[in-house]
């Protein structure tokens, strides 16, 4: 698939204020600082599209992001960061889950994950909590440049494990890298199929 343009639409702080549209949208999740951002400017070949912050816990509304004026890229905020106060955390969440449940534009959904990292409790309890919603997603291993081949097998391997207890399974697992264009070509291609033969199709 071929990115012709890439445009930021704006964000919303709930449900509510999403775009009213009938574009197929595809969103990113994952903990705070996963590369979420990153990720969303590899795909689209546009630097800066999606503001990237040193700082962990940035993103705290739904950004939508445009693509060949036919399909959306969702930038959900990320969970688990420990600093934002209590009573924000929840926002998030509660701002997340009612997306991912009552969108009817959201096509499917990638969860991120950091390659480098053992599977954390978050985020199998976030894979946990899918099975309660039918949205198909992927989990994509992120930072994968920072691997050696053996490494990145390991890690491959010890998620499948981590996973296979959980109601809900990825469609697929795939290795991304920001840097290398590495999985672009492996998340372009689910979006393009499901964009050809939708889910409920």
């Amino acid at each position: 698939m071929k990115i012709r343009t890439a445009l930021f639409k704006g964000s919303a702080a709930g449900l509510d204020g999403c775009p009213e549209w009938n574009a197929p949208e595809f969103a990113m999740i994952g903990r705070s600082n996963v590369g979420k951002s990153s990720l969303i400017n590899a795909l689209t070949g546009k630097e800066g599209l999606a503001k990237v912050s040193a700082t962990p816990g940035k993103t705290r509304l739904i950004n939508f992001f445009h693509i060949n004026d036919r399909w959306c890229l969702v930038d959900l905020p990320g969970y688990g960061y420990a600093q934002a106060a209590q009573s924000e955390r929840q926002s998030f969440n509660q701002t997340t889950a009612e997306y991912l449940a009552n969108r009817g534009q959201l096509a499917h959904l990638f969860v991120l994950v950091d390659s480098r990292i053992a599977p954390q409790s978050i985020d199998l309890d976030f894979i946990a909590w899918l099975g309660a919603i039918t949205l198909p997603f992927s989990l994509v291993l992120t930072k994968t440049e920072k691997l050696r081949p053996n490494a990145l097998k390991a890690a491959f391997e010890t998620f499948r494990t981590a996973l296979i207890d959980l109601p809900r399974q990825p469609l697929e697992i795939i290795a991304s890298s920001s840097k290398t264009g590495d999985g672009r070509r492996d998340i372009l291609l689910r979006i393009l199929t499901t964009i050809q033969d939708p889910p409920n199709s």
